[in-house]
Parts: structure tokens; sequence; C-alpha cells
């Protein structure tokens, strides 16, 4: 890959790294905030929702945006943003301060992270550099995040504040590499005869409606008529989208890459694993927390063997992609998943850490087989100039995932919840915990599905090959390379 190629794939992964540790250390460091400020429970509860309702409603016009104004031009100026508006929430004195700088910074995700997945696709050739790099990038997002659970428990101990403030450094620094090594490839931005203006507000609209009844999900029954109108309204919008893209002469989104089967199942399957992996983490951390009164640290420490991937994902998970195809391994990890899943549904009050350990594991070791093949796949046969939109579509279908996941677990806990007690708690566990089993067995067979249209297309092009070959040596002007021709 040479040492340049390494050099820019690890700005790159950097900011994916970014955004994992940002999401991972907000998570451990709430509860210290809310006490700090005073925050009210929904203010608190918002803090996080904030980000969630940025980065989900934002993400398919970033990685539009992208292709439409310049991948290196999106990338370095939202990464900008996302420093600025990281360093503010460290200065927030109030809770509305704090739900701005945060939704803000979920904005500024939204366009870096597709724009950064999409300079990765176009720089590095097709084939198994450019699945070695995507490998790397999925690899680092889920390191980022791992080990933000240890890094933000550790900062909240010197101060909720250094929790906004040292992404702020880190940014810096890929900030001022990023200048020098992002390749300045996309050259002036193609001539547009107009801009989908209606296209980008339905589709703004749509997806901050979508992702504000995925969070309002997580409340339950509580107000449930606001969740029907905001889900409604939502869709409404959507279908307001797509008639406007399908009269718009040059669309925002060409909706005809929706109709690329391998792309859609890819995506689909993303959302659905990593709505099943972080829903089960949550589960696990309350019941870790909540009901065995471990600490944040401990908790986090516990948990960092699921970041196991972050070294499987660049080693194994390229030579098993390399020997099975992408389909198979796909596959493999969703069986991986149901696995591990499935042997945490009988948790017990006084399960010891190596009771718990084969599920952990098997779940990280399933996130570095699915996750960067479903990246691959999500982008493969895309043309580069909506490499843009694949990584939005990507990176939207991986967040609504995660909201969705942590949401259901959430909704389902609550429904279940009905006593009080130690042993009452547990069974709703137990309850919430079929949720992300019930996310992967869907994954698994839409991955089925993948894999079955993947031997098809290997079996189709044996048989052409095997038809041309006929053919070729039956024709001796062919099998001399046509030299008779020339004569």
């Amino acid at each position: 890959m040479g040492t340049r190629g390494w050099a820019l794939l690890f700005v790159l992964c950097g900011t994916i790294f970014l955004e994992g540790i940002d999401v991972a250390m907000m998570a451990v460091a709430i509860p210290a905030i809310r006490s700090d400020l005073g925050l009210a429970t929904d203010t608190a509860a918002w803090v996080m929702s904030g980000y969630v309702l940025g980065y989900a409603g934002f993400t398919l016009l970033g990685g539009r945006a992208a292709d439409l104004l310049g991948r290196r031009r999106m990338f370095l100026l939202w990464l900008g943003v996302f420093l600025a508006f990281s360093g503010l929430g460290g200065l927030a004195t109030e809770g509305w301060m704090l739900v701005v700088a945060r939704f803000v910074t979920g904005v500024a995700a939204a366009f870096m992270t597709p724009a950064a997945l999409s300079l990765i696709t176009t720089s590095y050739a097709e084939g198994p550099r450019r699945n070695k790099a995507l490998l790397v990038f999925a690899g680092t997002g889920a390191a980022g995040f791992s080990l933000g659970l240890v890094i933000g428990g550790l900062l909240t101990q010197l101060g909720w504040r250094w929790v906004f403030f040292a992404p702020v450094l880190l940014a810096a620094a890929l900030l001022v590499a990023a200048v020098r090594l992002v390749p300045r490839q996309d050259g002036p931005p193609a001539r547009r005869r107009g801009f989908d203006l209606p296209g980008v507000i339905t589709a703004a609209g749509a997806m901050l409606l979508a992702a504000y009844t995925v969070v309002r999900l997580e409340h339950g029954l509580h107000d449930w008529p606001l969740t029907l109108v905001s889900g409604l309204a939502a869709l409404v919008l959507a279908g307001a989208f797509v008639v406007v893209e399908r009269r718009c002469p040059d669309p925002l989104v060409r909706l005809g890459i929706l109709r690329q089967g391998p792309v859609v199942r890819a995506d689909l399957g993303a959302l659905l694993f990593l709505g099943a992996f972080f829903g089960f983490q949550f589960i696990v951390t309350l019941y870790l927390q909540e009901l065995r009164g471990w600490s944040p640290l401990q908790t986090a420490v516990a948990l960092i063997v699921m970041g196991v991937d972050a070294v499987l994902a660049p080693t194994l998970t390229p030579k098993l992609v390399a020997r099975f195809g992408n389909a198979q391994v796909i596959v493999g990890g969703f069986v991986l998943a149901v696995i591990a899943y499935g042997l945490f549904l009988p948790v017990g009050m006084d399960w010891s850490y190596a009771a718990m350990f084969p599920t952990l594991f098997l779940s990280g070791l399933a996130f570095a087989l699915a996750y960067g093949p479903l990246t691959i796949a999500a982008t493969d046969g895309v043309t580069g100039s909506e490499q843009g939109l694949a990584g939005g579509l990507l990176t939207t279908a991986t967040q609504f995932g995660s909201a969705i996941g942590i949401a259901a677990v959430t909704a389902v806990y609550g429904l279940a919840s009905t006593g009080s007690g130690p042993e009452a708690t547990l069974s709703a566990f137990r309850v919430a915990l079929i949720v992300p089993v019930a996310l992967v067995v869907l994954g698994a067979l839409i991955s089925l599905v993948s894999a079955r249209e993947a031997r098809r297309a290997v079996r189709r092009a044996s048989q052409v090959s095997s038809v041309s070959a006929s053919h070729t040596s039956a024709n001796p002007a062919q099998r001399s390379g046509g030299i008779s021709s020339w004569k």
C-alpha cells in the first residue's frame, strides 16, 4: 500500500475512531454531567439523543454532499466543525448548551464520516487493497467505541469536561495531518443544472423525524400519540422525497441505487447487526451496573474484550474474505452473533465473569467477521461518482440500527418491568435480551440470501467462461489469436 497510503488510511480511520470514542465516553460521563450541572432527567437524556438526532438526521445528505461538493472539502470542513463544537460542549454551563453542542457535533459526524468512507473507496483500487482498507476502517471504529468506555471512565474521574476536550486534541491532530495527506482527487465539483433544494428539505425533514421517532420509542407507551404522529410525518415526508426525486432532472439521490439488491441487503444487514450489538451492550451495561453494582470503570474493563475485533478485523477477516468471499464471512458473523447473544439469555443473578466471557468474546469476533465485509458489500460495484451516497446510506443504516437497537431493548425492558426487586429486574433483562437475538436471526436470514446470490453469480461466471473456452478451442483462428485473419 505504501507509506503514504498507510498514512492516509491512518488519518481517515482516525475520524471513525474519534466518532467511536466520543459516543462511548459520553455514555459513561452522563451521570457525572447530570449531577454537576443539576440537569433534569429529560435534559440529560437529550444530551445523548441530540447527537443521535443530528447524526442520523443528516447522514444521507452528508454522504451525497461529499459526491457533489468535494470529498476532501466536506471532510476537512466538518472535521473542523466537530472539533469546535466538541470544545464548546466542554465549556457548557447549562443543559441547553450541551444539547445544542451535541446536536451540531452529530451533524458534523454525519457529513464527516461518509466523506471519510468515500475517500477510502475512491483512493484505494477496488479489490484486495480497498477491502483491507475498509476492514481496517471498520475495526478502528469498533476499537474506538470499546476503548472509549475505558477512557471515558478514566477521564470522568478527572472531570467530565475532559470527555469533551480530549476529542478536541485528537481532532486537531487529525485535521493538521489531513490537510497534507488527503488528496485533491475531487477537482472542482461537477457543474450541475440546478440544486435539488426540495430534495434536501424533504430528505432532511424525513430523516430528522424518523430519528426522533426512534428516540421516542425508548419511552414505550408514554406519550405514544406524539411518537405515532412523528412517525407518520416521517413517512409522509419520505413519500414526498421519492416523488420529488423521481421528477427532478438532477436529483439529490438517484433512486436506482436503492434497486441494487446487494447494496440494499448489506445496508439492512448492517442496520440489524449494529442494532443487536448496541442493544445487547446497553442491556449488559445496565445488568452489571444496576443489578450487580459494578462501577462504570469496572463495567468498561469487563466489556473491553468485545473490542477483540479491532485486532481481528484487519488481520483475520481479510484472509477469510479472500478464501471464502464476502457473503460467506458475513453469514458466519451473523451465526456467531446468534450463538453469542443466545448464550446470555439465561443470565443469572450472580453469574461470574467467566460465565459471561464466551458471549462477550464471541460478540466481538462476530463483529470482526460481519461489519467489515458488510461495509465492503455496501460500496462494492457502486460508481465512483456515487461512493459518497453509498457511504451515506451505510452510515444512515448503522446509525438508525444502533438507535433502534437501544430504543427497542429499552422499550421492551420497560414493558417487562412489572414488579420491583432484583428478581423482577433480572426477569425484565432476560426479556429485553430477546431483542438482539431476534435482530441477528433476521440478519442471518438476509445474509443467507446474499450468499445464495453470490454462489449463483459464481456459477454463471463459470458457465460463461466454460462456453467461451469451448468456442475458442473449436475455432482455430481464435485459438491462434486470430493470426489467420491478418494474412
